[in-house]
C-alpha cells in the first residue's frame, strides 16, 4: 500500500484544471473517472463533491486500484471498480445508473507511474520484463505478443498504430529472435535498423507505441467505450476526453463531430437543424496545455482534452 500512496505522489495530473472547469460539477454531481491511473484527476474532482456527491473509479491496471483503495475505501462517496472502462454500461447497468451521470470523464494513454515502472516493461528508458499489459492479471505479455505474432501482422500492427515508416524492416529483425525477453533488448534490437528519428526521439518510440497498443487492444476499447459513455450521462450531463497521440485523438474527434450533427438526413432534403436531433453538443475548441504546465510536466505536450454535453433537458 505504501508503494501506491509514493506512486500518486510522483504523477502530475494532465489538464487539471481545465478538466475541471470541463467537467462543470454541482455539489451533488455523479461523476465516473473511467480511468483512474494514479487519482490526481480524482482527487480534485472529491474536493468539488458535497456529501451527497458520488465518484464511481474504474481502472483495470491493479496498481491504480491500489492506488484507489489507498485513498478513497474508507470514504462511502467513493466506488471503486476492478475493470476495463470498456465494460463501463455493463458497470452502471448493475447499479441501476445508466442514464443517470452528471459527467464521465476519460484520460486515454499511459499514465507517468507505468511509464516509470520498470517492471511493467512499457518504457525503452528502463531496463525490465518486456510486459506491457495494463492489467497484469490477464492476457498475454508483450514478449509472449511478439513471440507468437505473425511477420506479416506485426508489419500492420507498427504501420498502423506506430505509423513506423520502417515497419518492415523492424518487424524483419524482430522475428529474427526467438524471444525477446527484456524492454534493452527490443530497443537494441529495433535501434539496429532505425538509425534515424525525430530530435529527441529514441528510434524505438513508434515500435513500442504500436506493440502497448495491441497488446492493450487500447483503439478497441475506445471505440467500444464511447458509444456507451454516451447512454451512460444524463441529459445536460458532460463527456470529458484527454487524447495523448493522434490515433485516439481521431477515434474522439470522429465520435463526436458525428453525435453532434444528428441523424444522417440526405443532404438535398430540407431539414432544420433542430430536426437533426443530435445527442451530443461540442463545448468550446480543443484545449491544449499552457506554456506554464508544459515547463512542469513534459508529458502534457501531446495531450488534446475535447467536451461534449449530452442534449436535451436536465432530468
Amino acid at each position: 500500500m505504501q508503494q501506491a500512496h509514493s506512486d500518486s505522489a510522483a504523477h502530475i495530473p494532465v489538464l487539471k484544471e481545465e478538466v475541471l472547469t470541463a467537467l462543470n460539477l454541482q455539489r451533488d454531481s455523479y461523476v465516473v473517472d473511467a480511468t483512474f491511473g494514479r487519482g490526481g484527476h480524482s482527487r480534485s474532482i472529491m474536493e468539488e463533491l458535497g456529501d451527497k456527491g458520488r465518484l464511481l473509479v474504474i481502472d483495470r491496471d491493479p496498481a491504480a486500484i491500489a492506488q484507489a483503495e489507498f485513498e478513497w475505501s474508507d470514504d462511502e462517496r467513493v466506488e471503486i471498480v476492478h475493470a476495463p472502462f470498456s465494460t463501463l454500461h455493463e458497470i452502471l447497468q448493475a447499479r441501476a445508473l445508466s442514464g443517470q451521470i452528471t459527467a464521465i470523464l476519460f484520460d486515454f494513454g499511459v499514465s507517468s507511474p507505468q511509464l516509470d515502472n520498470p517492471e511493467r516493461g512499457f518504457s525503452f528508458s528502463h531496463d525490465g520484463p518486456l510486459d506491457m499489459r495494463m492489467d497484469t492479471t490477464k492476457g498475454i505479455s508483450a514478449a509472449e505478443w511478439l513471440q507468437q505474432v505473425e511477420e506479416h501482422e506485426l508489419i500492420h500492427v507498427l504501420r498502423k498504430f506506430g505509423e513506423e515508416r520502417f515497419a518492415r524492416k523492424v518487424a524483419l529483425k524482430i522475428k529474427q529472435h526467438e524471444r525477446i525477453e527484456t524492454t534493452a533488448e527490443l530497443a537494441a534490437i529495433v535501434s539496429e535498423v532505425v538509425r534515424t528519428r525525430e530530435p529527441g526521439k529514441h528510434p524505438a518510440t513508434r515500435t513500442f507505441q504500436a506493440i502497448r497498443i495491441a497488446v492493450n487492444a487500447e483503439l478497441e476499447e475506445i471505440e467500444s467505450v464511447l458509444p456507451q459513455a454516451l447512454d451512460c450521462l444524463a441529459s445536460g450531463g458532460r463527456l470529458v476526453i484527454i487524447s495523448f497521440h493522434s490515433l485516439e485523438d481521431r477515434l474522439v474527434k470522429r465520435f463526436l463531430r458525428e453525435q453532434s450533427k444528428g441523424d444522417p438526413f440526405p443532404p438535398d432534403l430540407p431539414v432544420t437543424n433542430d430536426m437533426l436531433s443530435p445527442t451530443l453538443k461540442l463545448i468550446g475548441k480543443p484545449v491544449k496545455a499552457g506554456a506554464e504546465e508544459l515547463n512542469r510536466n513534459r508529458r502534457a505536450r501531446s495531450a488534446v482534452l475535447r467536451i461534449a454535453e449530452k442534449t436535451g433537458s436536465p432530468q
